[in-house]
């Protein structure tokens, strides 16, 4: 609890005693006559004022200023209007009883919003302020953050926090990165690896290159993601904001209208018949408080983000939220989406006696040379499977789109695709050149053809559980698009379930697929998952962007509504079944609070509740609303 509502609720508790012991006092008629004036007991009102003013004074003070300031109605209005007509009716032990009952509910308002703040302040912890230097003899100098240049070498001690974002140069160790990534398994690193601000650095001494300034790094980013959340407020927020602007004055006209014009034209107009209606009217006042509305929605909203970041799932705003529980379609990138993005060989045939292990060796030789993803991957893999010594290669070119040329001994050496041999006039067997899911490398030495090699990109290990798990919350379509040849997107789709794909698209097809699944769509929300990086314009277009993988990724932070910060596709449909819970509780706290102030409006404006039943209708009902609400914070 914080030092604030400690404060509080030490008043409400003093408020409390002295209100029990001056009611119990008059209750066994402890408290002597004194000056009467005008009707009224001048003792118990000066008694009652006291336990008033201790738990009220802040309520009053917030009027008065509001007033001064042109911000009239609201809640602390409504509160000393119905308190302060309490007493001068006579009903001072209401008039108490209401205002301590009202700072009751504040207070579990305060400790709500402080709970749902804290699974996003928490992440403030994960930056650390000041960073390590190493200066002459070898010792070590704090020196903020803010004073770490690019290309600084910092120190990170076993079990210090990592400041800024780098690349270890000196060192290995396992990082901590379950505050960005929700994920408790540690990740080692090494010379040569990137880390990121805000992991933990769980074993030995490491020293790193800074690569980007403290305000640029990935916790800052995150944090200022996280803190602007609040910004962008879906629809419910909006309506509910806008609603309690227009409903707060038409109640206090109703009331003052209810207080006024019955005693006008009804009974006597005697002061009986005024008491009866001013109180009416203060307790119509006290139910009308929107309270529940506007505190319990918002707090839904926050409390869903707030758990949502402590899993690696940042939301930029509720609007987001509110948009993906609607969701019926998830379309997909491909490559490094639902795929790993990593080229490995996956098949191997050759011809003309050669081996497998010999069209390897021969095809890695000229590869090597190549800083193609698919000749690396060619040059990995017989490296990791055989890493005998390669040929000694001559003459090397490489041409763009077709592969390479080279010199083994005396042989013309060509690795490339099926458009560089037909060009070189080589002749590809007809079983070559049969449709291969993958990437097709054809090898050619010496004007003979000696086979061709497979490459293709791996679908991620969880990729088919999470489509499953897609279609099990209530996805109704999943599609994939990709720049890939047809023959290898439609192989992909169906081993990882999806309803349909799009293949050999180039980045503006890739919008307008989206385009015209926008179009053709009857109802529901379409969200886009890609890496963030070359799917910036699908995910600005589509109703929700989501950037998978997005660990320092700038373009991802930029681009995407939603970002995951791992790799872990299954948390797409934790997203979406966490957005439904959430509307499912904003609207359960709206169908409530106005059900039952309408009720109790009703009731009260006809004599046959009080301000008690007000108290409930205002102050109990924000509590069970607020409760309610609090439930979204469990994971």
């Amino acid at each position: 609890m914080k030092r604030k509502d400690k404060k509080k609720l030490y008043r409400i508790l003093a408020a409390a005693v002295a209100f029990g012991a001056i009611f119990a006092a008059e209750r066994f008629s402890m408290i002597p006559n004194a000056v009467v004036f005008g009707g009224f007991d001048l003792l118990p009102l000066l008694l009652f004022i006291i336990p008033y003013l201790i738990i009220g004074y802040d309520v009053l003070w917030r009027a008065i200023r509001n007033i001064a300031c042109g911000q009239v109605f609201d809640e602390n209005f409504l509160m000393t209007v119905a308190t302060v007509g309490a007493f001068v009716t006579g009903e001072y032990h209401e008039a108490v009883f209401v205002m301590l009952f009202y700072q009751v509910g504040e207070l579990f308002q305060s400790i709500a919003v402080g709970k749902s703040r804290s699974s996003i302040k928490s992440l403030l912890s994960i930056r650390a302020d000041t960073a390590f230097i190493e200066v002459e003899g070898g010792e070590l100098a704090e020196i903020p953050c803010e004073d770490v240049r690019v290309g600084d070498v910092i120190c990170v001690k076993a079990g210090g926090k990592i400041p800024l974002d780098g690349e270890i140069i000196e060192g290995k160790t396992s990082l901590n990165t379950v505050a960005l990534t929700g994920e408790a398994l540690p990740r080692d690193a090494s010379e040569g690896d990137q880390v990121l601000s805000g992991c933990v650095n769980l074993h030995g001494f490491i020293k790193i290159r800074v690569t980007k300034p403290f305000e640029e790094s990935t916790v800052s980013r995150i944090l200022t993601l996280v803190e602007s959340s609040t910004a962008n407020k879906a629809k419910s927020e909006e309506f509910i904001t806008k609603f309690a602007r227009i409903y707060t004055p038409i109640v206090v006209i109703a009331a003052t209208l209810l207080a006024i014009l019955p005693p006008l034209f009804i009974g006597t107009g005697s002061f009986a018949v005024w008491k009866d209606w001013i109180l009416r009217a203060m307790t119509f006042l006290v139910i009308s408080c929107p309270c529940a509305l506007v505190i319990s929605v918002p707090l839904s909203y926050f409390g869903g983000i707030g758990s949502a970041s402590t899993r690696g799932i940042l939301i930029k705003g509720s609007n987001y939220l509110d948009t993906l529980s609607k969701c019926d379609t998830v379309v997909f990138d491909k490559t490094g989406t639902l795929t790993k993005g990593q080229f490995v060989v996956t098949d191997t045939l050759p011809f003309n006696n050669v081996s497998c292990e010999e069209l390897l060796k021969i095809a890695a030789s000229a590869e090597k040379y190549s800083t193609h993803p698919i000749a690396q991957s060619i040059f990995r893999f017989y490296e990791a499977n055989f890493g005998d010594l390669l040929y000694e290669i001559t003459e090397t070119e490489e041409e763009a789109a077709r592969g390479i040329k080279a010199v083994l001994g005396q042989n013309k050496l060509l690795v490339g695709n099926l458009m560089m041999m037909t060009e070189c006039g080589i002749v590809v067997p007809e079983d070559a050149r049969t449709e291969a899911v993958g990437v097709c490398v054809y090898v050619s030495l010496g004007g003979e053809f000696l086979g061709r090699i497979t490459v293709a990109d791996q679908a991620k290990e969880d990729a088919n559980a999470a489509i499953a798990k897609l279609h099990a919350v209530g996805v109704k379509k999943t599609v994939m698009l990709t720049g890939d040849r047809e023959a290898e997107a439609r192989v992909v789709s169906k081993a990882l379930g999806i309803d349909a794909y799009y293949a050999e698209l180039l980045p503006q097809d890739k919008v307008a697929a989206v385009e015209s699944m926008l179009t053709d769509r009857k109802d529901g929300t379409l969200v886009f998952v890609g890496d963030g990086i070359n799917d910036a314009p699908v995910l600005a277009r589509a109703d929700v962007g989501i950037a998978m993988g997005a660990l320092g990724s700038d373009a991802a932070i930029e681009a995407a509504d939603i970002v995951l910060m791992n790799d872990d596709l299954q948390k797409i449909s934790d997203a979406i079944l966490l957005s439904r819970r959430t509307r499912r509780i904003v609207i359960q706290n709206i169908v409530f609070a106005l059900a039952v102030k309408i009720a109790v409006l009703i009731l009260g404006a006809t004599g046959h509740v009080g301000l008690n039943a007000a108290v409930f209708a205002d102050v109990g009902v924000a509590v069970i609303a607020i409760l309610n609400a609090m439930r979204n914070l469990k994971r």
